[in-house]
């Protein structure tokens, strides 16, 4: 079974739900802290469901057409990583009725929504752990986590000692995954939110339940109920293993994201190494796998993007147009678009300024063309990848898209200087005097025998369709 078909052409939007907009003040926390206060660890600022929905007008107009939702279960933390009740809306987030109203609008207007879940870990107020906890080895839970040996000490400072854990970290417990019931009750959330309309799972660490069986029944039980639910798995390296009709349909393309910024940042590693990663990537996994894969240059879990490009826009726009023209579904971090800018979390998790007197709104407008002009050209979306030219010394280089007869040309100057450009087009069907535009900002070239010349200020690129 394929990636489903509306994954190729999609733009996903990440919102991490505490952060994005405060919608209904009423379920705020007794000690919700001000909008746009410094994120920390435990602070909640009151952002929840109905607060996405009424700014899906914002949404729409930005052009995405996928949201991808950090966990939004009942927990005791702003992330909900460690999970408390996986049945149960965050109460700090509305109910079920927020999160229905949510879903009906979106596909309304024909946008999918992922939800993030956390199920190689739970928290320690998780039912289960609760009553081992209590009743210790007495528990009919005992065999639903890895213990070492009892009592278990949950609440005392230090890591886990007495019992598996993701990173050792006590709120969180390792669940036992080998454990049938385990494995049922894990199935069943998993199958009861794509009953309620979600459209598909971003798995978080998927490779510490290194269980084959595990994600292929997991696949099962989900696409038996939407076949065309999407699958996404938090795996932060190149591996093959994880992709394919026995786990999933993508994966969040961090080493993509690496590549770059290392190009937009020149520093270590030189062009032409750039550029074998890239094309090392794009052919490294079957090309509707390929399609499917989740490209992000920010996300709850990295320096916000700006901040990585030395709060460079110029930088940032260029990260963005190589973003949007590689192979894969392109995905932006609520608020990177309006130039946050931020340290790793849980700097990366600010409050999303609405204010517009606070927004970028040319890197906005910028983000906002490369969307519509990717939804507009196919090729983009399902082209076949193929690089064209690289000079190191000049930090430049071309990678070309091809459809049938279609082709778009990326041509990127990473250099802070402007450069001429001398690129052969022969291979991608581009015949002497054959007339060219950069498609984003509708400036001409000419085709002179097999070769086209193209002078790019520094720090920009150009689509020649």
């Amino acid at each position: 079974m394929a990636p489903p078909e509306w994954v190729s052409d999609s733009i996903f939007y990440q919102i991490f739900p505490d952060r994005f907009e405060n919608g209904d003040t009423a379920n705020d926390p007794v000690n919700v802290q001000p909008w746009g206060s410094k994120p920390t660890m435990w602070g909640f600022q009151g952002g929840d469901l109905q607060g996405v929905y009424n700014r899906f007008d914002y949404l729409v107009d930005l052009g995405i057409n996928a949201i991808y939702l950090n966990p939004i279960f009942l927990s005791t933390s702003n992330h909900r990583y460690n999970t408390t009740d996986y049945y149960k809306i965050d109460p700090r987030l509305g109910d079920i009725s927020d999160f229905k109203k949510l879903i009906d609008r979106a596909h309304q207007y024909g946008v999918r929504v992922i939800l993030d879940g956390a199920f190689n870990h739970c928290g320690r107020s998780f039912f289960a752990f609760a009553d081992l906890l209590e009743n210790r080895e007495h528990s009919p839970y005992r065999n639903w986590f890895h213990i070492l040996h009892f009592p278990v000490d949950a609440f005392s400072l230090g890591e886990a000692k007495d019992y598996l854990a993701w990173w050792r970290i006590k709120s969180m417990p390792k669940f036992n995954t080998s454990d049938p019931d385990v494995r049922r009750y894990l199935f069943g959330v998993a199958r009861y939110w794509i009953e309620q309309g979600a459209d598909g799972w971003r798995l978080d660490v998927p490779n510490e339940i290194d269980d084959d069986e595990f994600w292929a029944e997991f696949r099962h039980v989900v696409t038996s109920i939407n076949q065309e639910a999407y699958l996404l798995g938090e795996i932060w390296k190149p591996e093959t293993r994880w992709i394919g009709e026995e786990h999933f349909d993508g994966l969040m393309n961090y080493p993509l994201r690496e590549c770059i910024l290392n190009i937009v940042n020149p520093g270590e590693l030189d062009s032409v190494h750039c550029m074998t990663m890239l094309d090392s990537l794009s052919h490294l996994y079957p090309a509707q796998y390929t399609n499917a894969m989740y490209n992000l240059l920010g996300s709850h879990d990295t320096e916000r993007v700006l901040s990585m490009c030395g709060e460079d826009k110029r930088r940032l726009k260029l990260a963005y147009l190589l973003l949007f023209a590689y192979p894969g579904v392109p995905a932006i971090y609520y608020g990177d678009e309006i130039g946050l800018s931020g340290g790793k979390d849980p700097e990366c998790r600010a409050a999303f300024p609405w204010d517009e007197t606070k927004w970028d709104h040319s890197l906005r407008d910028y983000v906002k063309n490369l969307i519509l002009t990717r939804k507009r050209l196919p090729v983009l979306s399902r082209g076949e990848y193929r690089q064209i030219h690289t000079d190191r010394l000049g930090h430049c280089f071309a990678f070309a898209r091809l459809l049938g007869d279609n082709s778009i040309l990326v041509v990127i100057n990473a250099s802070n200087v402007r450069r001429d450009i001398d690129l052969p087009v022969a291979e991608i069907g581009w015949s002497d005097g054959r007339n060219l535009r950069n498609v984003l900002d509708r400036d001409e070239y000419r085709v002179n025998g097999d070769m086209v010349l193209i002078n790019l200020p520094p720090l920009s690129g150009a689509w020649l369709a």
